[in-house]
């Protein structure tokens, strides 16, 4: 475990699983700490809070409390620990949690309630890890004990209560379990502590290995892994299945294709809400993936494009003698071409925007502008940080063909010097980026006789090794990941705290306790 992570206890014979060391702490101790919290412009601590109870105004609230004031990263934060004290606000997060009950046909009719303990959402029990997992995400405390109800006249569980868990009620058989959960929680060994190098950050790459067109393949997220080693920057590739960790990482760079209703928004709410520095951050979410949005965005602030109108059912049909086809029709929240269509005349306008109001209540309709290719600037923090051309396909009309079913083709990407970039085009482009915020942005734009329109602007733009730093090279990474770095460090003991863990940790046979009917005895540890 890294010196940034500390463990609170009421008594130091409560964490019975390891020497008692600078990790370790009693809570008095703790909470007498007042002004040796973290300094402004240092790392944030994640302090894992182990206290044997979080009732109100008790050592365990208070130290939840006193971490949050201190800017430290505290599991579970005070928000958690009124969720778990106040049932009314359980009530969503249960009926969540019943969904995922698995495993428990083999339970005994004359049996209807059963107990588990869950650390940081690990289970034995791999039928029951989805429930663990989740219980962890929904209520982020260490130690928690699920319990579940079989209502009479009901065949199915019900989740009746989540509570926090005293440690010193960790059953020894358990021990394994708990440090293996501990390990994968703050990801370090559970080793004496002897002198470690804290990196100047910890990074998490969020990715989707399987994504047929991700913004940066895996050679490149690896290389970027290397460039971090080199400025001291911890660099770690995690996946959706990471959630519950990520606040155990100091920012957070979204490599994977991002959406609102998806995983990704929910990662960058996340971090946002944690003060961690985040590439994209919601807001640019919100504004990138919608080409409604961005269109009135940008005529508000007199940024040319391509004619654009927005169409629905009901004005469908005053469009039959308004337009100068082709044109170009796109569902507003589509990405990598995906749903961006051209239309040659009425009836097909009319049979693409059937298919497309489907999907979205608006369809986007923009005057089709050809060019050999577009120009693509990477902006970052309002400055650019790469230039290139993006060549349509080979007998297509766009930069990137999808085939059905099949795999898609991408046009030849160009990458071209700030310096032999025309003026307009980078002025444009910068112009429009700072109209959504200090991230990272690719926007798309073509030149004509006409002058300098903007297609789109991106958030997660394409940045692959080869392709878009194929001039600049590892400056590009150099500059993100210190743009990052630059905002961590500036945030330093404001960051807020970080959210709690849990784990379930079986079904019958790794049940805690059972409730049986009247006349049933039912040990520990069997299935009769």
């Amino acid at each position: 475990m890294a010196p940034d992570h500390l463990i609170v206890v009421e008594k130091l014979a409560d964490f019975r699983w390891a020497d008692a060391d600078t990790r370790v702490v009693t809570a008095e101790d703790f909470i007498s700490e007042c002004g040796a919290a973290v300094d402004a412009g240092k790392r944030p601590r994640k302090v894992i809070n182990l206290c044997r109870n979080y009732d109100y105004l008790s050592l365990g609230y208070y130290c939840s409390l006193l971490a949050e004031a201190r800017g430290d990263r505290v599991t579970p934060s005070v928000e958690t620990i009124l969720d778990l004290q106040h049932r009314s606000s359980q009530q969503a997060s249960l009926a969540r949690l019943d969904r995922l009950i698995a495993g428990l046909d083999e339970v005994p009719r004359s049996v209807n309630t059963l107990s588990f303990h869950v650390f940081f959402g690990h289970i034995e029990d791999p039928e029951l890890s989805d429930l663990a997992r989740k219980a962890f995400e929904l209520f982020r405390c260490p130690l928690l004990q699920i319990e579940l109800e079989r209502p009479e006249g009901l065949n199915g569980w019900k989740t009746a209560a989540v509570k926090a868990l005293d440690p010193r009620d960790v059953d020894t058989s358990r021990d394994t379990l708990l440090m293996n959960a501990l390990e994968e929680f703050t990801r370090r060994r559970w080793t004496p502590a002897v002198s470690h190098h804290v990196p100047k950050m910890e990074l998490a790459i969020l990715h989707d290995p399987l994504d047929p067109l991700p913004p940066s393949s895996l050679a490149t997220l690896q290389h970027i892994v290397e460039v971090g080693q080199s400025m001291d920057i911890a660099v770690e590739l995690i996946r959706k299945k990471d959630f519950s960790r990520l606040t155990q990482f100091d920012a957070l760079f979204i490599r994977e294709t991002t959406a609102v209703a998806h995983h990704t928004f929910k990662f960058a709410k996340k971090a946002e809400a944690e003060g961690m520095p985040v590439i994209d951050d919601p807001g640019s979410i919100l504004r990138c993936t919608n080409k409604a949005f961005l269109a009135e965005l940008l005529r508000e602030h007199d940024i040319a494009t391509p004619r654009t109108r927005l169409v629905s059912r009901r004005s469908l049909a005053r469009f039959e003698d308004t337009l100068d086809y082709p044109v170009v029709l796109k569902v507003p929240d589509g990405s990598f071409s995906r749903d961006v269509r051209k239309a040659e005349d009425f009836k097909q306008f009319q049979g693409i925007t059937t298919t497309m109001f489907k999907e979205s209540e608006i369809v986007l309709v923009q005057d089709y502008m050809y060019t050999p290719y577009d120009w693509r600037v990477g902006v970052l923090g309002g400055q650019p940080l790469f230039v290139a051309r993006y060549h349509m396909v080979r007998n297509h009309w766009q930069i990137i063909k999808h085939a059905g079913d099949g795999p898609s083709t991408e046009g030849r990407t160009e990458a071209v010097a700030l310096n032999d970039t025309p003026p307009a085009v980078l002025d444009t482009a910068i112009k429009a980026a700072r109209l959504i915020g200090d991230g990272f942005y690719g926007v798309d734009l073509k030149q004509t006789d006409a002058g300098v329109f903007v297609i789109e602007i991106n958030d997660n733009p394409n940045l692959d090794v080869g392709a878009e730093d194929r001039l600049l090279g590892d400056e590009v990474y150099r500059r993100l990941l210190g743009h990052l770095l630059a905002k961590f460090e500036k945030r330093g003991a404001a960051t807020p705290p970080a959210a709690a863990t849990a784990v379930v940790t079986g079904k019958v046979g790794n049940v805690v306790s059972v409730g049986a009917s009247a006349g049933t005895e039912l040990k520990q540890g069997t299935t009769q």
